[in-house]
């Protein structure tokens, strides 16, 4: 019963892995904050503005872990409710017992698909914000900026940096594009060929025909590649943090100045929250996937008073199908339970440095700080979490 193994989730376009996307945006989303508050925080104006939209985000994050909990009760509600009565079901042959658990669990799927709906609205909302008060100290910046004017020689080596970096830094994410197609179209080859070598294992063109060498060459292609996009998101790692290295050398030297400096850390939060967003997109859709898939399994297997005759015989396959999905869905929960403790000690302890009055700092306290926060981004993992295995 080849429909059953929908549910399966190593089998869709994301990994149950693919959350962990979100942990990089989030870690950095903070200390990007911090960078902001520490390089705009001596002129008033700014400051109060910057400390409204990190309370904002803080706040969206405290709401994000709700989403992602509820996620993670959902994966286990599956594993230790839903798959238990299917089986029942199909043993005992009682498809009204299965049909009413399914209806439920596309009950508990609405309700998550309508709160990620939700966050991907405050999200944009809060991405706009962020960008309107980038704009707003752009504008309060042009007052300064004629202070510049006769340290020009300097500023302008460090704008060139900057400007080299940039140029690396667009090639990176060009090549990591051109991965990403070729990642998708060899994904959908392999399952191609996974579920073409499963729909012949009854068949008598299995004695003449095996898919199973073909598989192991695309899974080995499939890792090549993926092991070249980690190396391409890297190298592009290490681009962004001499970026911060070099702005932060910028901000010094114009606040010595007393010129507001560029609200560069600002447009990177704008970035990791678009991220996030953009994650929590795909999360709707794959729960949406999932609904669908549960709607076509009672369709296609349990209909009227009597499981579907041809069930009779693959019985032993759509329960080792079952098994096999248990396992995908309790990874998926972990990795969404492991997100949710990234948002809640992002929404608690990361901005406590909202409590200390930046102008209040002395240039040494600051120095540590930069130090510090630098420290921190370069010890996030920019996959947000080890590699699954690319297919079992």
């Amino acid at each position: 019963m080849a429909d059953s193994k929908e549910l399966d989730i190593s089998e869709s376009t994301w990994s149950p892995e693919f959350i962990q996307e979100l942990l990089p945006s989030v870690e950095r989303t903070a200390l990007l904050y911090h960078l902001s508050f520490l390089c705009l925080g001596g002129f008033p104006k700014l400051e109060r503005m910057i400390r409204d939209q990190a309370i904002e985000t803080q706040m969206l994050f405290g709401s994000s872990e709700a989403v992602l909990l509820k996620c993670a009760g959902t994966s286990s509600n599956l594993v230790t409710s839903l798959f238990p009565i299917l089986i029942k079901a199909v043993e005992k042959n009682k498809p009204k017992l299965a049909v009413i658990y399914l209806e439920k669990a596309k009950t508990w799927i609405s309700d998550i698909i309508r709160a990620v709906d939700d966050m991907v609205t405050r999200y944009d909302q809060q991405t706009q914000s962020v960008g309107k008060c980038t704009s707003d100290v752009y504008q309060e910046q042009k007052l300064t900026e004629e202070k510049l004017t006769k340290h020009s020689d300097k500023m302008k080596a460090l704008e060139d940096s900057l400007v080299k970096l940039e140029v690396e830094l667009s090639n990176n994410v060009d090549d990591m594009e051109e991965i990403e197609k070729k990642i998708e179209k060899n994904t959908q080859e392999l399952l191609y060929l996974i579920i073409n070598n499963r729909s012949c294992r009854s068949s008598f063109l299995r004695g003449l025909f095996s898919y199973d060498d073909a598989i192991r060459a695309k899974q080995a292609e499939l890792t090549s590649l993926v092991s070249e996009k980690d190396s391409l998101r890297n190298q592009g790692w290490d681009i962004k943090i001499q970026q911060i290295d070099l702005q932060l050398q910028m901000a010094n030297f114009k606040i010595q100045l007393g010129v507001i400096p560029d609200p560069v850390h600002l447009k990177e939060v704008q970035k990791c929250l678009d991220q996030i967003r953009q994650i929590l997109v795909n999360l709707k859709k794959f729960w949406e996937k999932v609904s669908v898939t549960l709607e076509t399994l009672k369709e296609k297997t349990f209909v009227g008073e009597e499981l579907i005759k041809e069930l009779e015989d693959l019985k032993e396959e759509f329960l080792k199908s079952i098994e096999d999905t248990e396992k995908c869905w309790n990874r998926f929960g972990v990795c969404c339970q492991r997100a949710q403790g990234i948002f809640s000690i992002q929404s608690k302890d990361a901005y406590k440095f909202l409590e200390v009055n930046p102008s209040s700092l002395s240039e040494a306290e600051r120095n540590k700080q930069y130090k510090s926060i630098m420290e921190k981004l370069k010890k996030i993992n920019p996959q947000g979490s080890a590699r699954a295995a690319i297919a079992e």
